[in-house]
């Protein structure tokens, strides 16, 4: 096990004393104040997290984000060196906005729970997070990307912005603008078109590309938003053909982006338009489509290098190592590292805001809010993160891929055509 050095939030009194092994409890101050109340953990019981996000019991490549997270609790080891930690089981957040209330019950169901990794999609979150931050728990989230959940990066709260969650996944302010200069930049296309499908992640980039393309002078041909039970993708596709777009954006899930270039291919007129998706789409149900052939798709830079997590030591190759040993093979979800990221941010918190008094664990929940509003410089995988007032803790940095062959979709992730950092 590698020793952690807690590098934000606490004071210096602690950071000294969490690398002195002769430092008592009794001498180091926990973060908190107690106004949202304190978890108490008895000798021989364990600390309580939570995983939330999409995924498919038959599908092994959808619990990549669970694995994440139990193998960073595995890498991290017991809190002050006895108290476990347990993750419970898995909750999925069904990336519905009807559904995140039922979510946000599951993860309440235990009051002892300190926090929850997720949800894997905006969407859920928008409704799941108010309940679940209105009762002290934290949420950090590895693959919400959405603008409206955090701020306009401009200093000013956005619609469902709520203290108590955090992200380490970027802000599509940043995907949006990195779309933009690369079609500006690399292939430059004067207009564009833009589907989304209405809810707070297609619609929130799309609206993101949308603002940074036009600034930069190009024009929008057509911003729609398909309803994929009830739509005729047919008429769609004649009506933004009809003003020869250079390039069409569709921030889509999966499925319907799916159902998308199976029209796109099956109508004709499409045959030059350069074809721009994003990371909604990273998942072999897309990528092994004959269809997804030749698009573009934005999404999180992956090229962690010798990057390495300071709470556990671990980089992406060893992580990804560990993980394959113990699942099977390695993970192929996009933000795989940001869930191990997020998991050790989580546990560092819980070490800096709790105490061992008389046997027992003490942890202040507004202590662990403390630690991660103060986060500054902290090395994970995926880089340097920084969690700034709004819980917008993620590097931002943006890769663009090219995927060429359906048959071979490992080969995309290196494929990188375009890079952008804020």
């Amino acid at each position: 096990m590698v020793n952690r050095l807690v590098t934000a939030g606490p004071s210096i009194l602690l950071a000294m004393c969490l690398l002195a092994t002769a430092c008592s409890d009794a001498d180091r101050p926990a973060l908190g104040d107690r106004s949202l109340g304190a978890v108490t953990i008895r000798p021989g019981d364990a600390v309580q997290i939570r995983s939330l996000s999409s995924f498919d019991t038959e599908d092994a490549e959808a619990r990549d984000y669970i694995n994440a997270v139990e193998l960073a609790i595995e890498d991290y080891g017991p809190i002050h060196g006895a108290f476990h930690v347990e993750l419970g089981d898995a909750i999925n957040d069904e990336c519905t906005i009807d559904d995140g209330p039922t979510a946000a019950r599951a993860v309440l169901a235990d009051a002892s729970a300190v926090g929850v990794i997720g949800s894997s999609c905006s969407v859920t979150a928008v409704t799941a997070g108010p309940q679940i931050t209105a009762a002290g728990m934290v949420m950090i989230s590895m693959s919400n990307t959405s603008p409206l959940l955090t701020s306009d990066l401009a200093g000013n709260p956005s619609q469902y912005y709520v203290p108590g969650y955090y992200r380490t996944a970027h802000n599509d302010l940043y995907q949006g603008e990195a779309v933009a200069a690369f079609l500006r930049d690399t292939l430059d296309p004067q207009k564009v078109a833009v589907v989304h499908q209405g809810d707070a992640y297609t619609e929130g980039l799309a609206q993101a590309f949308r603002s940074a393309f036009e600034r930069h002078n190009g024009t929008i041909t057509h911003y729609i938003e398909i309803n994929f039970d009830t739509a005729d993708l047919d008429e769609v596709l004649t009506r933004i053909a009809a003003e020869n777009p250079a390039a069409l954006f569709f921030p889509l899930y999966q499925s319907a982006a799916a159902d998308l270039m199976e029209a796109v291919r099956q109508h004709g007129g499409f045959e030059d338009t350069v074809l721009v998706s994003a990371d909604g789409v990273l998942g072999l149900s897309f990528m092994e489509l004959d269809y997804s052939r030749g698009v573009y798709i934005s999404g999180p830079d992956l090229d962690f290098g010798d990057n390495t997590n300071q709470a556990t030591g671990m980089n992406a190759q060893q992580a990804i190592e560990r993980f394959a040993a113990k699942t099977g093979a390695p993970p192929v979800r996009a933000f795989w590292a940001h869930a191990y990221d997020a998991t050790t941010l989580l546990l560092d918190a819980v070490t800096a805001a709790s105490r061992v008094e008389r046997g027992k664990l003490v942890i202040d929940r507004a202590g662990i809010r403390q630690y991660l509003d103060q986060v500054a410089s902290y090395q994970g995988i995926i880089g340097e993160i920084n969690c700034d007032a709004f819980g917008d803790c993620g590097p931002g940095k943006i890769s663009v891929i090219q995927h060429l062959d359906p048959e071979n979709p490992d080969a995309t992730w290196d494929n990188v055509v375009y890079q952008f950092s804020p």
